[in-house]
């Protein structure tokens, strides 16, 4: 039956083992006071109903809640919205059930799921694979179009159509509730406007990242991948249920089968070429870069600056790829993601637990975008192509386009980061790695349960440097930028061709600013990790994309180490040297977009 809606709906609570769950499924940010006054002030039902649904080779329960706004009836109907949580949450989440009150109130139809394998919703955990995820959002969607029921026989009249089962609909959410928007729109055309949020677009790429090479094994992120696996393998256990379909096998409780032996294969720390190509094959299979070229709906992409998990450069490659296909998209890259701001965003960004939708730049956007694409308002502005907030100028810059790489430094023997190749000193200088991490960027899920990270550190001997001379005005990056080396490492060579591609040379390449007093802060605390495909050739690095400000007197400082604790290393100890001459140096190229380093 309909429940009138009174008060939020409470948040459970449950062990220690969930505060990070319940970080990492409130990516949008919504979670605000229990209590918190409705936002946008529109009265609202609230309907609990669940669907059977066929996901790959299971048929399982699908919980929802449908949010009805008052006045939508077969006389006046209302486009629709579809959310459902990040990873490891549920419907009930107070970022998930907060979108659906959000735009209930605001007059849209909301249907708010938990997602396949999360609170009571049946299946394996499949990550957002469009053949499983996607088609059972797909059949969520036959049902807000009038062809078919709950499994209670509730039926939808009131739902605005552009065609006979053709629901006016668009989907919101984060993270693991933002790849499935993308998942869905591959396989089912009815979908008319997506907003995903700090998602990814190669999970290959997000959790073993190479930074030099997308087709050589990367380096495993173990602190966010384990993470993962963790909470997912615990769900009967934190969501208990007796449902079948919800267990695997005792090999791999929770997951599918290929997603526990990619996490093994990667903790393994061996990577050999048959395996490894397995491994890569299934996490582009789940992931949007294997089948973006069937999304057409108008997607306006949300990226968060604060974010190891999920990098700016993947909603930029995302952006790229639908442009380039002739989809409407837009890109805003805002200050929060999953390293930072969840929980407390800055002033002024999108924060809908406090209901700050047109209070918020992002928040406003999106409302424009859904105006536009499901109200079609033909005259809405949508806004410009790109947006970038900026923490020296608290609010967002715009332009036409991401920025390119604009100004290239040299990296000279004696350390210094010259604008002139004529500049570069003579020299060679070496480092190596130890058996242990000697670098640290971060602690991956400190931020999310709330402990303390040390601040980045280097210990001396095991990574090398390269620093501009200090800056005469403000320089503003907004971008990834890109290096181009030139290694020795015997050691290396004699092993790389081994056949498995852990003994390959593993590097972090990463950008800091460096204070008049000596102070350094690692941007975002973001590294580039790289496994080198052959140390006899120069290759090139792309860092993960950053907004940030050198104020003047600061410096630049570029970095490549042996090794961060946030991810798998070398394999043996494997010195390195950097030669530079005038003719024959490294190069940092930078996306600049205001001053220049000199």
């Amino acid at each position: 039956m309909e429940v009138p809606v009174s008060r939020a709906v409470p948040r459970t609570r449950r062990a220690l083992a969930l505060a990070a769950a319940a970080a990492l499924a409130g990516p949008l940010a919504l979670a605000g006071p229990a209590n918190a006054a409705e936002p946008g002030g529109g009265a609202y039902t609230v309907t609990p109903l669940t669907f059977t649904v066929r996901a790959g080779d299971r048929t399982c329960a699908v919980d929802a809640d449908l949010y009805r706004p008052a006045g939508a009836d077969a006389a006046h109907p209302a486009p629709a919205v579809l959310t459902t949580n990040g990873f490891g949450g549920s419907k009930t989440d107070g970022s998930t059930a907060a979108t659906g009150k959000a735009f209930a109130a605001r007059g849209y139809v909301a249907l708010v799921y938990s997602g396949l394998g999360f609170g009571k919703s049946g299946c394996l955990v499949s990550l957002d694979d469009p053949r499983i995820d996607g088609q059972a959002a797909a059949r969520l969607l036959d049902f807000l179009g009038g062809t078919r029921a709950a499994d209670d026989g509730t039926r939808v009249d009131y739902v605005l159509r552009d065609g006979a089962g053709d629901p006016r609909v668009g989907m919101i959410g984060g993270s693991y509730g933002g790849a499935v928007q993308l998942a869905t729109a591959s396989v089912d055309p009815r979908l008319d406007a997506l907003v995903p949020l700090i998602t990814w677009n190669d999970l290959a790429y997000s959790l073993a990242p190479n930074s030099a090479d997308r087709n050589t094994p990367g380096v495993f992120k173990w602190q966010w991948a384990n993470g993962f696996y963790l909470i997912g393998e615990g769900q009967p256990l934190l969501a208990p249920s007796l449902d079948p379909s919800r267990i695997n096998s005792l090999r791999c409780l929770h997951f599918v089968s290929d997603a526990c032996d990619t996490v093994r294969l990667l903790n393994s720390g061996r990577y050999p070429e048959a395996e490894t190509r397995a491994m890569l094959d299934f996490a582009h299979s789940v992931s949007p870069v294997s089948y973006l070229d069937r999304v057409k709906a108008p997607t306006l992409i949300v990226q968060g600056q604060s974010d190891s998990l999920f990098n700016l450069n993947e909603a930029r490659d995302t952006y790229r790829q639908l442009r380039r296909q002739g989809v409407p998209a837009k890109l805003v890259y805002q200050s929060w993601g999953h390293s930072g701001g969840l929980t407390d965003p800055a002033s002024g960004e999108l924060n809908l637990g406090q209901g700050n939708l047109e209070d918020s730049y992002v928040g406003r956007r999106i409302l424009a975008w859904f105006d536009r694409y499901l109200k079609k308002h033909q005259n809405t502005d949508t806004g410009p192509a790109f947006a970038y907030y900026r923490d020296w100028r608290p609010g967002y810059g715009t332009a036409s386009s991401v920025p390119a790489l604009s100004q290239k430094l040299y990296l000279s023997g004696d350390g210094k980061l010259v604008d002139n190749r004529a500049k570069v000193a003579r020299g060679s200088r070496h480092y190596a790695n130890w058996l242990v991490p000697t670098s640290h960027s971060e602690s991956s899920l400190a931020g999310t349960i709330g402990l303390p990270d040390p601040k980045p550190y280097d210990i001396k001997g095991t990574y090398l440097d390269w620093t501009s001379a200090p800056l005469t005005a403000p320089v503003d990056l907004v971008g990834a930028p890109k290096a181009t080396l030139k290694v020795s490492s015997p050691k290396t060579e004699r092993v790389q061709d081994s056949g498995d591609a852990a003994d390959k040379l593993v590097l972090f390449a990463k950008v800091y600013d460096v204070a008049p007093d000596g102070t350094k802060t690692l941007v975002n605390r973001l590294v580039a990790p790289a496994r080198v495909p052959d140390v006899t050739r120069p290759f090139t690095v792309e860092l993960p994309g950053i907004v940030h400000r050198y104020e003047t007197g600061h410096r630049l400082q570029f970095v490549i180490a042996a090794s961060d604790s946030a991810y798998s290393g070398n394999r043996g100890v494997k010195p390195v040297t950097v030669t530079s001459a005038p003719e024959d140096t490294g190069t940092l190229e930078l996306p600049v977009v205001s001053g220049a380093l000199r």
